[in-house]
């Protein structure tokens, strides 16, 4: 990582571009995957938005969503600028939504987190920074903990997150609306960057998304019942095939299709 004096948080400074609901498909999954969680009996949980950005914006309606699974739930913004930890600080409302400065080894914060938010904060990294940053995170996780890391567009109609947990990556999830692709490789452009660079002929997230395509193309014939009726039946299609999608037609709906991470993993052939 690039910061190597003890007494500073683990990161760099980021461009923090941010804006109103560009998050709201990563908080609806982590809400969904996370409700168990969060209801665990205990102390109200803890959560971390790493990385915020130049404004508090996404941290407030991460607290937002996840109060209605867990009214108590204690929301962490940890930024690595100081200065945008003090414009953050008037939204403040401690315990349940707070802010301090920090990196990806969390040394702020007195508690282990169950959840992770990292939205577009590893995107300006190289890809060797990756493991370690993820490492640093697994590292603070509580046990049974999940981190949510992954990109998004500005206005969050394409976003792609990698889900881990303590022992490493656990899926990768498209999560696309509707109106917002041709084709739903127009997503790989906001890969997570871990990926964004595997995307080549003979890596496996190449495969996957060339697969995906193939199964909008052949639901063609479902076009005149709506976009979301076509994207079902394209899951369904990969599900057939062989690739190991989770979840059902509840998340698929949504615009949202998760995969096992061994299926897209960089670094091997595509089967």
């Amino acid at each position: 990582m690039r910061a190597v004096r003890p007494d500073r948080p683990v990161g760099v400074i980021t461009r923090g571009t941010t804006g109103a609901n560009r998050l709201r498909r990563m908080d609806r999954f982590l809400t969904h995957r996370g409700a168990a969680l969060l209801r665990r009996p205990g102390p109200p949980p803890l959560v971390v938005d790493l990385g915020y950005g130049a404004a508090a914006t996404t941290t407030v309606e991460l607290r937002r969503h996840l109060a209605a699974v867990r009214a108590d739930v204690e929301v962490v913004g940890v930024e690595i600028d100081p200065a945008r930890v003090a414009d953050a600080l008037p939204h403040a409302d401690p315990p349940g939504l707070t802010f301090v400065r920090g990196g990806f080894d969390l040394g702020a914060l007195a508690r282990r987190p169950v959840l992770v938010r990292a939205a577009n904060v590893l995107r300006q990294y190289d890809e060797a920074e990756v493991e370690g940053s993820w490492r640093l995170l697994q590292d603070r996780l509580a046990p049974g903990g999940l981190i949510l890391e992954g990109t998004c567009d500005e206005i969050g109609r394409r976003a792609t997150w990698v889900l881990l947990d303590e022992q490493g990556p656990r899926s990768l999830t498209i999560s696309l609306a509707f109106a917002g692709f041709a084709l739903p490789s127009d997503v790989a452009e906001r890969l997570p960057k871990a990926l964004i660079h595997r995307n080549i002929p003979g890596e496996r997230v190449h495969a996957y998304l060339a697969a995906l395509d193939a199964a909008w193309r052949n639901t063609a014939p479902l076009a005149p019942y709506g976009r979301r009726q076509r994207f079902l039946a394209t899951c369904a299609a990969l599900r057939e095939r062989g690739w190991p999608v989770l979840d059902g037609p509840h998340r698929w709906r949504l615009g949202e299709v998760s995969v096992r991470w061994e299926a897209v993993a960089p670094g091997g052939v595509a089967a």
